[in-house]
């Protein structure tokens, strides 16, 4: 199953439609989960009733397709499922209780309330909401798929405009031939990453380098008389500004992702846990400006689509022990260096990349699990048509056409 986007293209009264599609389906989930609050127990049938009976109470939601009140409730009963699953498996922290969505960024449509035109260049809503037919702009060609893979259509508002999002059930894999290699990766703040044969790649800290300007965008929100429409643009290219770093955060793990896998049998990484790393204040900025959720999020899907092994490991001492003869030498983060008494001296990252592909020969890991158990920051992401696609996600699960 994977995603494909395109950018929509209407005029200003359909953008207007969408917008009230997107409240709409705000609504109906808002009042699902009130009523579970109500009445705890109740099961997704209960709420697809009670879909139901909204549709017939209110005129604005009965415009909505059928299908897309349905995906809202399932984006409520996620929330709560959610919720339940991490009480019974003892989660320390907060279990996510379900709350109210203030200012939702997309809607959803299953296999009806929508038509694709004969050359695949236009989508037409069939709903009452009066969005209508839309065009696609896109390098992406849908002729290569029949209708009947398409699972569900979802309409997205970002801050540079409307993204059309396709998710199709089809297989995404590419035979290629064994190169006889493996690596392990050592990711940090000073380097990107560094792999057990000591190549690195540099960190490019797109958020640090923008900082200067999101800095100049916030003032002029803030200077702005809040209501008024000019708070209302300076918001808007504030979030342009944001939404550049995201993508290009994304597309360096993208294109680094890729060529790791391309280049090796076997890739193992460590298994790392951001949501305590980054509770260490003084570095979660650069943490979080990283982005090794993105860049473990990639190597896994291309680690699938080309055929490759993606291996997490434990990533406890890999730091301190000493790849040449296992001993632990303590050294804090300034200390850059492994000098061991065996007399063997390496770059630390270095000699941390060559434990971690040890552990990952050593033994099986667990491959692939970032889908059913993220223990990374970053966006969540649901590409496939079976499963319920819960929040708006700023870079879904598909590749760039340049790749």
């Amino acid at each position: 199953m994977f995603v494909l986007e395109f950018k929509a293209k209407g005029k200003p009264n359909q953008y207007a439609a969408i917008d009230e599609a997107i409240r709409t389906a705000q609504f109906v989930r808002n009042k699902c989960v009130r009523l579970w609050i109500d009445n705890r127990g109740i099961g997704q049938k209960d709420l697809y009733r009670h879909s139901t009976a909204l549709r017939e109470e209110f005129a604005f939601v009965k415009d909505l397709n059928s299908s897309a009140s349905q995906a809202s409730v399932e984006r409520a009963y996620f929330a709560i499922a959610r919720f339940y699953d991490n009480c019974k498996k003892a989660v320390p922290g907060k279990k996510g209780y379900p709350t109210f969505k203030k200012n939702s960024r997309s809607v959803e449509y299953k296999v009806s309330g929508w038509k694709l035109s004969e050359t695949r260049k236009q989508i037409t809503f069939t709903d009452k909401k009066g969005i209508g037919k839309l065009k696609l702009k896109g390098t992406w060609d849908l002729n290569f798929y029949q209708i009947s893979q398409i699972k569900r259509v979802r309409l997205i508002r970002r801050a540079d405009g409307y993204y059309v999002q396709f998710a199709i059930s089809a297989e995404s894999k590419i035979d290629t031939a064994q190169t006889g290699k493996t690596v392990g990766l050592d990711v940090g703040l000073k380097e990107f990453y560094t792999d057990s044969d000591c190549h690195t790649e540099p960190n490019p800290k797109f958020y640090r380098t923008s900082e200067k300007r999101l800095k100049f965008r916030q003032r002029r929100v803030s200077g702005k008389k809040k209501g008024s429409t000019n708070r209302k643009k300076a918001i808007n290219r504030l979030g342009r500004v944001h939404l550049k770093i995201s993508r290009q955060r994304e597309e360096h793990a993208k294109r680094l992702a890729r060529c790791v896998i391309q280049s090796n049998d076997l890739v193992a990484y460590e298994d790392l846990r951001i949501k305590n790393l980054v509770k260490n204040h003084c570095l979660a900025k650069s943490i979080n400006d990283a982005g090794w959720y993105q860049f473990r999020k990639w190597l896994e899907y291309f680690g699938v689509k080309f055929g490759r092994v993606t291996v997490a490991v434990n990533p406890a001492y890999t730091s301190q022990k000493c790849s040449n003869c296992g001993a632990i030498v303590k050294k804090s983060l300034s200390v850059r260096t492994h000098v061991c008494e065996c007399g063997f001296v390496l770059d630390r990252d270095w000699n941390a990349a060559i434990n971690i592909l040890k552990l990952a020969l050593s033994t099986v890991g667990h491959t692939g699990t970032w889908v059913k158990d993220p223990n990374a920051l970053g966006d969540l992401t649901s590409t496939f048509a079976g499963e319920i696609l819960p929040e708006q996600v700023e870079s879904a699960n598909k590749e760039s056409p340049r790749l």
